[in-house]
């Protein structure tokens, strides 16, 4: 068992049982899953950015990503409906809470200027998004063989009701939210 769900079922849950006063132990929130998405507008022009992007989130979560693409034709951006414009992961049970720990502990250190991450991005259902600019703050990541910075959304999707239990129960996994 991964060390961070140790830390949910040994302290996360009696201290926001504590905080929260549920009767019940199902009622306490908890992580469903986290979409690591790669959106790359440039693959239209450019069909090996694609692949490389691909390449490298498979790197960092230790899954194969899905191909996702366009929905709606747009002109302006000559974009086609069915047209791959990026890649995505889904993240669920010990590969999600070995992706947080990582998340956490490593890569978000060594982002540039670091203050700790915005307490706004709540979607107000107790879900959380975070956007990284860069892909190369992941230690899977080879600097010799990355063509072009790409960023990436982080979506951490909870069980809570509201954002006050959703910011509870990611602080107390150790998200370094800002003061």
């Amino acid at each position: 068992m991964g060390l961070y769900k140790e830390k949910y079922q040994q302290e996360v849950v009696p201290a926001l049982q504590k905080k929260f006063s549920y009767g019940n132990i199902m009622e306490v929130p908890r992580l469903d899953k986290v979409v690591v998405n790669m959106g790359l507008g440039e693959a239209v022009q450019n069909a090996k950015i694609l692949e490389s992007a691909a390449k490298e989130l498979e790197a960092i979560t230790g899954r194969k990503p899905v191909i996702t693409r366009a929905r709606k034709s747009i002109a302006q951006f000559k974009l086609r409906a069915g047209m791959p414009i990026g890649c995505m992961v889904t993240l669920r049970r010990d590969a999600m809470y070995e992706f947080l720990e990582r998340l956490i502990n490593v890569v978000l250190p060594r982002v540039r200027d670091f203050k700790g991450i915005p307490g706004k991005a709540f979607d107000g259902r107790g879900n959380y998004s975070l956007g990284l600019r860069e892909q190369v703050v992941f230690p899977e990541i080879d600097l010799e063989n990355v063509d072009k910075v790409k960023g990436m959304n982080i979506a951490v999707v909870t069980t809570a009701r509201n954002d006050e239990e959703g910011r509870e129960l990611l602080s107390l996994f150790g998200f370094p939210f800002r003061k």
